[in-house]
């Protein structure tokens, strides 16, 4: 057939490589959101026990952490995820290619609130001898599987992972008892 042009289709990928990156992105969210709902909840909690032994203030200062994050989370992941999807529009990604910043949004904040509820947990059940010990604990170890398991679900080095998390949550509730039992000591 000389001189003859057949025009080809390009080629769609299979369904499974069109969902991956909205598995990864879902994944990306979730990770974010349970690490954060750790971190920052266990850093409220332990922040208002390094300052005072009521159970009310640490509850309070608690359910306000996890509601607020939680609602934050989500909303960021919504508005970040969305302007990625306006910039793979613009590139001319097909549909079934976009990241969905609804189902980014809805795994930060399951996910955070999942993360938050250990802390938390922690925080209100725990013996005030042993409550800011007990969230030191629970709350490294929770970070240590939450790395642990995003490293395997990501295919990336798990020791990595767990130590950069480790060390950042260490910092972050030593940081806030600090200033809770300096400023506590104050009021």
């Amino acid at each position: 057939m000389i001189g003859s042009h057949v025009a080809q289709e390009p080629a769609t990928p299979p369904q499974h490589e069109a969902g991956l990156g909205e598995r990864m992105n879902r994944l990306r969210a979730g990770v974010l959101g349970a690490n954060d709902g750790i971190v920052s909840t266990a850093a409220v909690v332990v922040g208002v026990a390094g300052a005072t032994d009521s159970l009310s203030a640490i509850a309070t200062a608690g359910l306000a952490a996890v509601v607020g994050g939680a609602i934050s989370m989500a909303l960021g992941e919504y508005v970040s995820v969305s302007s990625q999807r306006d910039s793979e529009r613009v590139q001319g990604l097909a549909d079934h290619h976009l990241v969905n910043p609804w189902s980014a949004a809805i795994a930060s904040f399951l996910a955070f609130l999942l993360g938050a509820a250990l802390p938390f947990a922690a925080a209100v059940l725990t013996p005030v001898s042993a409550r800011v010990v007990a969230i030191f604990a629970l709350t490294l170890v929770s970070l240590s599987l939450t790395g642990a398991l995003s490293a395997k679900l990501g295919g990336a080095a798990v020791g990595r992972s767990v130590v950069r998390v480790v060390l950042g949550g260490t910092l972050a509730l030593g940081a806030t008892f600090l200033v809770g039992s300096l400023f506590g000591s104050q009021l």
